[in-house]
């Protein structure tokens, strides 16, 4: 994992193009400085690896370019405009939960929205676990020869560690008897 973290040093002006060439930085916090200008084009195409990405609390201005990522990464940014923010840009529609009903603020909708990426791996987790699980555990259950089996070569695992514990012991209990 490689990590920038330039948060809270008031640095000033544009973000770096040089920034770009780090190409596999995963996570990027410049945020608390008194960066300004546009968010570059380059931070979603140069940045290919890019994971945690923190721009809040700074000046930054115009559009997002970044859609990956949800709306508390810009937080504090009071000039930028765009989807995942509330804020549309001139004739940009915002795509937002539907009026009406609980009232929650965009960012927090944002927070705590599950990404296909996330349900995927989710998902992937269980099947695997439930496939594992029962592939062992079931055949276990229904085939008494493979359970004996299996009980059995554990209680010869067991026999054989408790002697190769007690022999060694008896060594030890010997040398320190002929010192």
């Amino acid at each position: 994992m490689r990590i920038l973290q330039l948060q809270n040093n008031f640095f000033t002006g544009e973000l770096p193009g040089q920034l770009g060439s780090f190409k596999r930085l995963t996570m990027l916090d410049v945020g608390g400085n008194k960066l300004s200008g546009r968010i570059p084009e380059w931070i979603g195409m140069s940045l290919e690896y890019l994971v945690v990405l923190r721009l809040s609390s700074n000046s930054f201005s115009g559009s997002v370019p970044l859609q990956g990522f949800n709306a508390s990464v810009y937080a504090g940014n009071q000039d930028l405009c765009g989807l995942p923010l509330p804020i549309k840009c001139g004739d940009e529609p915002i795509h937002g939960p539907p009026s009406g009903g609980k009232h929650e603020d965009d960012a927090n909708v944002q927070e705590h929205a599950i990404s296909y990426d996330q349900i995927w791996l989710y998902s992937s987790i269980a099947l695997g676990f439930i496939v594992g699980f029962w592939g062992v555990c079931g055949s276990l259950l229904l085939k008494s020869s493979w359970r004996h089996a299996y009980f059995q070569s554990v209680e010869n695992i067991r026999d054989r560690l408790y002697v190769t514990v007690v022999v060694s012991v008896a060594n030890l209990r010997r040398n320190f008897k002929a010192k």
